[in-house]
């Protein structure tokens, strides 16, 4: 059974209740054959204390952005997927509104997978460029 794009941003941002991503409003806003977008608010929520974007924040929209579009193309029923490194260039602030991850695969194996993960702001402008790594081989115990 294939699911409607809408399908798949309700049940992502389902999944995201009481977790880390409800804590930061991160909320799923799009998807296709090789990406998947997120949004979150900029406010005191996520602030460092001089009042802009914190760096721990982004790089947890980051993975949960990229994490998710590995699940998208994993086997979840023989498979757990989990991030096993990250990284993140933050070229600017952000005091306001939103920043958006878009997760785009650099590649997509049978176990392993890295994603490049570009966070912009609501105008467009790069904020930081991250990568993630996932795994897919850890078998679920029956």
């Amino acid at each position: 059974m294939q699911l409607s794009k809408e399908e798949i941003i309700t049940r992502a941002n389902l999944a995201c209740k009481n977790t880390l991503m409800e804590t930061l409003e991160i909320e799923f806003v799009d998807c296709g054959e090789d990406y998947v977008v997120a949004k979150m608010p900029v406010n005191s929520r996520v602030y460092q204390p001089d009042g802009v974007l914190h760096g721990g924040a982004t790089a947890a929209l980051a993975e949960s952005v990229g994490s998710f579009a590995s699940h998208l193309f994993s086997d979840l029923e023989t498979y757990y997927v989990r991030g096993i490194e990250i990284t993140a260039n933050h070229l600017k602030s952000v005091k306001e509104g939103y920043v958006y991850a878009k997760a785009t695969f650099v590649h997509r194996g049978r176990t392993t997978q890295l994603l490049d993960i570009r966070i912009t702001d609501d105008n467009d402008n790069l904020i930081s460029l991250c990568k993630l790594s996932t795994i897919s081989l850890l078998k679920k115990k029956k």
